[in-house]
């Protein structure tokens, strides 16, 4: 575990050369829907606090019935990055934060080598807000359960970044049935004035790998490793950061 975190050991990275094009990261445009909606979305509750009170004691799907904890967020509420990912595991699940076992521990470290930590610059949450059963996937249906109060994560922390986490959260934010992310990760996705998804118009959405696929993934230095894939997309991330 300690050798795969020390990966993105930021004075190990310092001393190589780890440039990166200066360019946005070739990305695509999501289509414009001929039904457009406003972008001014409308949603149930007016404000973060509002949304979080009542995650706390929702009972909207099944997942409820096995919480130990609602697992809302973490970090700062006015951030410029927020990241989502699938859904709390055991540990998150028994503390109430996202990513705090050992997917988290690597997630922080990720950020940390470049210099961004959920304390000062991120907003963290998830898919679903409590635990699937011996962390599966969630169904669409909790995904759906959530929607609100992920909606109004997005709608009031307002960030100019959201990273992606893994394909469930593309699934779950862009509504793509069957993501490939090992073919999109690292890309910038804009998302259309006109599309069917308003709420993220203007923002700049990425999908990297979960880190719960790299701790399970072989190790090595290879240019396509995850990785050295990884550590490619983190640096694009905080170039962009550091140009808004």
């Amino acid at each position: 575990m300690e050798s795969q975190l020390n990966l993105f050991n930021k004075a190990e990275n310092e001393k190589k050369d780890s440039s990166v094009p200066k360019g946005v990261v070739a990305g695509f445009i999501l289509p414009n829907k001929t039904n457009s909606k406003s972008t001014n979305v409308e949603l149930k509750y007016k404000s973060l606090e509002e949304a979080k009170s009542a995650a706390m004691s929702c009972k909207k799907c099944e997942l409820c019935k096995g919480r130990t904890n609602v697992v809302f967020s973490d970090g700062i509420e006015n951030a410029k990055l927020m990241v989502i990912g699938e859904g709390p595991g055991e540990n998150e699940d028994l503390q109430g934060l996202p990513f705090v076992g050992r997917a988290g521990q690597l997630l922080d470290k990720i950020f940390a080598s470049v210099n961004l930590t959920r304390k000062e610059h991120l907003y963290i949450c998830n898919i679903v807000k409590c635990r699937p059963p011996n962390n599966r996937a969630p169904l669409p249906e909790e995904a759906e359960a959530c929607l609100e109060y992920l909606q109004s994560q997005i709608k009031h922390v307002d960030p100019k970044i959201i990273v992606l986490a893994g394909a469930t959260a593309i699934k779950g934010i862009l509504k793509m049935k069957d993501p490939k992310i090992t073919k999109i990760r690292g890309q910038w996705i804009d998302v259309g004035a006109n599309s069917d998804l308003p709420l993220l118009h203007g923002r700049k959405i990425m999908p990297i790998f979960h880190p719960s696929y790299l701790l399970r993934h072989e190790w090595n230095k290879a240019p396509d490793s995850p990785k050295a894939q990884m550590w490619k997309d983190i640096q694009e991330i905080k170039r962009v950061f550091d140009s808004l």
